[in-house]
């Protein structure tokens, strides 16, 4: 009689079969019953709604999203599918968002079917899908599938979008706009319905993203037709606003720099002034040294790390060796501490190029990968990670537990990280290089590891280039911290997160001496 851990062994080669062939979600029938529940009861399927389950890891804690958000989309696309065949799409506000690259898990998704029951279908962790009927069901071109998944065209979603979309979700829309390649591709929808409401939006709409030429265009046009056009700015913010977008750029690199157009005001508000840069440099470069190990310790920990102040004490003593102690050696804690050690020593001499005034978005674009190698050096050393995970920017998908923000693609992080690099090297203002290059670097999580270690690095890389101190993030503030990196991925809002590094930069500098440098 086989033993309980062969009848697993056995069901999971089930289950391996079925992902080698990008498997994610299953119905009931997919696998009988018997398999099904030995590899729900040890944790490798969890159900998402009666008949339906999606692949999860063993390892996940109570209330660990992470498994259902990397599902999302492929269980919406298996599920409706199944209920409703090809008489589905995403809603014109959810197929927008898609072809924005919006990546966020959404609450509530909305589909228009021909068959729906206007039924809500509560979904795990507060999610759930909208079956809309609709009366005037989209076909034939006006249909595309993208990435596996039903949407509504470009253009018949921004014809057919609420005006409130362009309000409530700007970024989105203007980078739907920016997709539309020539005003033809749009005025074909326009004039098909004869609406010259929609014409009037979509002209203002394009001429507050800096064309000008395609919304007078759409005007024209309309008018030739027999229309009467009244054009408006459907974002109601002023133009100046909403900087001119390239149709050559991707939506992922688009979006960075929209986000930061808009959030940096709300930046400069919460951040004390800038001392500006010492005169004084080994003097900062002894206060960095004198953080270490706080700051090694608080950012370990954030990470769920279990390390000491002793243990990081010793690593920075030299009193660690791995090639004399086996427990050295094999300890996980100690190598992430190794690392990190290691990685600070090469921020420390990025921060010293900063504060011999060498461009600081460069001093940074060059020496970040030698900072990620240093910090996982010890792990791959030691066979704990795989040696790709040193190649620097990640080839494949990540998602961050418990968070709704999903990363862009890895095929979207080469396009965004030099536009990243760019806007740091083009800010004015050291704030912003600080708050919004911690914050962009952790929305985009190029790494496949490291992320969060290598933001608060690149923050206080970029606090330096305005004589800021090196600033801790302490783990008793962990969640504060992770729920407005969420709010400011999610919804847009900056404000949770510069407040919260703007009050631990005040709290840095009260704890120096009134002759301090980094006084303003």
């Amino acid at each position: 009689m086989a033993a309980p851990n062969e009848k697993l062994a056995e069901s999971l080669k089930l289950l391996k079969s079925a992902q080698d062939r990008g498997l994610h979600v299953f119905q009931s029938g997919d696998f009988s019953r018997v398999h099904r529940d030995r590899l729900v009861a040890a944790g490798f399927m969890k159900e998402v709604v009666k008949g339906w389950y999606i692949v999860s890891s063993p390892a996940d804690k109570a209330g660990d999203s992470t498994s259902w958000y990397a599902s999302f989309f492929e269980f919406v696309t298996a599920y409706c599918n199944v209920r409703f065949g090809n008489d589905w799409y995403l809603s014109p506000e959810a197929s927008l968002q898609r072809y924005a690259g919006n990546t966020t898990i959404p609450r509530r998704l909305m589909i228009h079917t021909k068959t729906g029951s206007n039924n809500n279908l509560t979904l795990k962790f507060e999610t759930g899908l909208f079956d809309y009927r609709s009366k005037d069901f989209a076909s034939g071109a006006d249909i595309v599938v993208k990435d596996g998944i039903r949407l509504l065209s470009l253009p018949a979603s921004l014809v057919h979008v609420s005006p409130t979309f362009f309000t409530t979700n700007p970024i989105d829309a203007q980078i739907a706009l920016s997709q539309i390649s020539d005003a033809s591709e749009i005025l074909a929808k326009i004039l098909e319905g004869g609406n010259s409401v929609v014409a009037g939006r979509i002209a203002g709409a394009m001429r507050a993203i800096g064309r000008a030429n395609e919304g007078d265009r759409i005007v024209r046009t309309m008018r030739d037709a027999g229309y009467t056009v009244t054009e408006n700015d459907p974002f109601q913010v002023p133009p100046a606003s909403l900087p001119t977008l390239s149709r050559a750029e991707s939506p992922c690199a688009i979006r960075i720099r929209l986000m930061w157009e808009s959030m940096r005001e709300a930046v400069i508000r919460a951040l004390p002034p800038a001392p500006g840069l010492p005169d004084d440099i080994e003097s900062y470069i002894a206060d960095v040294n004198d953080r270490h190990v706080e700051d090694a310790y608080h950012s370990l920990s954030i990470e769920g790390y279990r390390v000491t102040e002793a243990l990081i004490a010793r690593i920075a003593s030299g009193q660690w060796n791995p090639e004399e102690n086996s427990e050295d050696r094999n300890d996980r804690n100690a190598l992430a501490a190794k690392g990190y050690h290691q990685a600070f020593i090469e921020v420390r001499k990025s921060v010293s190029s900063i504060l011999r005034r060498k461009e600081p978005g460069e001093v940074i674009r060059h020496d970040h990968h030698d900072w990620y190698r240093k910090l996982f050096e010890p792990s791959v050393m030691s066979g704990i990670l795989e040696p790709k995970h040193l190649a620097g920017y990640r080839s494949w998908p990540v998602f961050i537990r418990y968070a709704r923000h999903v990363p862009p693609s890895y095929e979207s992080v080469r396009v965004a990280m030099p536009v990243f690099f760019d806007l740091i090297s083009k800010e004015p203002e050291p704030a912003v290089r600080a708050v919004l290059g911690h914050f962009v670097f952790a929305y985009i999580h190029p790494l496949g590891d490291g992320n969060g270690r290598m933001a608060r690095f690149l923050m206080n890389s970029m606090l330096a280039c305005g004589g800021y101190p090196w600033t801790v993030i302490h783990v008793d503030d962990r969640d504060s911290y992770m729920a407005s990196l969420e709010q400011a991925s999610v919804n847009g809002n900056i404000k949770p997160f510069a407040d919260f590094i703007g009050a631990s930069v005040r709290r840095q500098m009260d704890e120096v001496p009134a002759v301090s440098p980094f006084r303003p």
